[in-house]
C-alpha cells in the first residue's frame, strides 16, 4: 500500500528526526514542514533583521489576506472570503456575535454536545451577551445524531454552529443538509473546520454556508498555535458588524481617524496586529494541501482509517478496545478514536515507551490521528502492533497515576 501511495513523496517535506517514531496526533498538531525552516530564517534573518519596518509595504500587511486567498480553494471558498486573523475561538465570537445582531428577530442558536467545549462556552457568552439562549441539543453519541439536531432548529433561531468533524470521535457532518435545515427558518450557519480542513473535502460554496472558522496547525501543518482563519461569504460581508473592531480592520488605518470606519470585505473582519513569524509559516503546509490536491488527500485519509479500523477489530478488540468512531468513512474524519477504560495510561505508557505519539480524550478516548502528507499504511499496522504488546504485557499498568496538563 505504500508502495502504491501517489501522496508518498510528501512524506520527505516533514521534519522526521526520530525514524521509529510513530506519530498519530497531527489531528491535534502537525508535523513541521521543512520549508517552515526556511521561511522562519527569511522573515526573522532578512525581513525583521535587515529589512526592519520596511518589510510592512514589502509584503507583511497584505500576508493575512493573500494566505486566506490560498487558503480558499481548500475551503471550496472564492477569493476576498477567507482571512487569516486572531484565534479560533476570537474568530468565533466576532462572526456569532455578528450573526446574532444582524437576525431580525430571533437570539436562539443551536448547538450540540459534539461541538468543542471551547465552541460552547464562546456561544454561551454571546447568547448571555444579547439576552439570547444556547440550546446544546444532546447526540448521546447516536451514529447519526441529525435529527435530535433537526428537531431543535425552529423559527426563534438565529444562528447553527457546530463543527464540521467533531474533535472526540471524527463523526462528520453533511454541511449541506445542515445549512438547508438551518435556512429553511432563516438561520444562518456558522461551522467550526478545525478538525477536518486539510484532511476532508470542504465546499462552503457549494452548501452556501454562511461562516466558518478554524485553525492551521491541525492538517495544515502550521505550526503550534498558528493563527486560524474565518470565513463569511461574499453576499453577507456588506450586511455583517465586525462586534471587535480593530485599527487592522478599518478603511485607513493610518490615518488614525478616531471614528472606526470599516474597509470593504473580508478584511473588516480582522482586528488587531497579526503575529508576522507564525503568520508567514503557514504557507508551507497550506502549498502542500494545494498540490496534493483534496481527492487525493481524501482517498488516502479513507484508505488509512479503513485499515486501521480493520486492525483494531483484528488485533484489539479482544483486549477491550472499542470503536468510537462512526463505522461509515463517509460521516468520519481523518482520526479514529478508540475507547478502553485505560485510555489514559495506555496513552502515556505508549508515548514513554512505546514509540508512539497519539493523544487522549477524557473519559476514555486513545485518539488516533491520520495525517495523509506523511503518515504511512507501516505506521499504522506497526502502532497497532506495539499498543498490542503493551496491553498485552500491561505495561501501560504502571504509567496512569501522573495527569499531565496537556493529554
Amino acid at each position: 500500500m505504500d508502495a502504491r501511495d501517489p501522496l508518498a513523496r510528501f512524506r520527505g517535506r516533514y521534519v522526521i528526526d526520530e525514524p521509529d517514531l510513530i506519530y498519530l496526533d497531527g489531528n491535534s498538531l502537525g508535523r513541521m514542514p521543512q520549508e517552515a525552516l526556511a521561511i522562519v530564517n527569511r522573515v526573522v534573518g532578512d525581513e525583521w533583521g535587515e529589512r526592519l519596518i520596511r518589510s510592512w509595504n514589502e509584503g507583511w500587511w497584505e500576508l493575512q489576506v493573500d494566505l486566506g486567498d490560498r487558503l480558499a480553494p481548500i475551503l471550496g471558498a472564492s477569493a476576498g472570503e477567507v482571512i487569516i486573523s486572531d484565534s479560533t475561538s476570537v474568530n468565533l465570537y466576532k462572526l456569532a456575535l455578528a450573526a446574532i445582531r444582524a437576525s431580525p428577530g430571533g437570539r436562539r442558536i443551536v448547538t450540540d454536545d459534539m461541538n468543542f467545549p471551547t465552541d460552547i462556552y464562546v456561544l454561551k457568552g454571546v447568547a448571555d451577551a444579547v439576552g439570547g439562549e444556547l440550546v446544546i441539543v444532546e447526540s448521546g453519541r447516536s451514529a447519526d445524531p441529525l435529527q435530535a439536531l433537526e428537531t431543535a432548529i425552529d423559527e426563534d433561531t438565529a444562528l447553527v454552529s457546530v463543527s464540521h468533524t467533531s474533535f472526540k470521535t471524527g463523526y462528520t457532518y453533511d454541511v449541506a443538509r445542515i445549512t438547508a435545515m438551518a435556512h429553511r427558518v432563516d438561520a444562518l450557519t456558522l461551522w467550526d473546520l478545525s478538525h477536518a480542513v486539510g484532511a476532508v473535502p470542504i465546499n462552503l460554496n457549494d452548501a452556501n454556508v454562511d461562516l466558518a472558522v478554524g485553525c492551521t496547525y491541525k492538517y495544515l501543518n502550521g505550526g503550534p498555535g498558528s493563527p486560524a482563519f474565518l470565513y463569511v461569504r461574499s453576499d453577507l460581508q456588506a450586511g455583517l458588524d465586525n462586534p471587535i473592531p480593530g485599527w487592522w480592520g478599518h478603511a485607513a488605518p493610518f490615518a488614525f481617524d478616531l471614528e472606526f470606519k470599516p474597509v470593504e470585505g473580508i478584511r473588516k473582519f480582522h482586528a488587531g496586529t497579526m503575529p508576522i513569524i507564525s503568520l508567514a509559516t503557514i504557507s508551507a503546509g497550506i502549498s502542500d494541501v494545494v498540490e496534493a490536491g483534496m481527492p487525493q488527500i481524501r482517498a488516502k485519509s479513507v484508505a488509512l482509517s479503513e485499515f486501521l479500523v480493520e486492525q483494531v477489530e483484528e488485533h484489539l478488540a479482544h483486549l477491550g478496545f472499542v470503536l468510537a468512531s462512526p463505522r461509515n468513512p463517509e460521516r468520519r474524519g481523518s482520526h479514529i478514536s478508540l475507547s478502553h477504560p485505560d485510555a489514559w495510561s495506555i496513552d502515556r505508557a505508549l508515548i514513554e515507551m512505546g514509540k508512539v505519539i497519539p493523544d487522549y480524550r477524557a473519559p476514555d478516548n486513545l485518539r488516533l490521528g491520520l495525517s495523509p502528507l506523511y503518515t504511512t499504511f507501516i505506521d499504522v499496522h506497526t502502532a497497532v502492533q506495539r499498543i498490542k504488546a503493551i496491553v498485552e504485557g500491561g505495561h501501560h499498568l504502571a504509567h496512569g497515576d501522573v495527569r499531565l496538563t496537556v493529554t
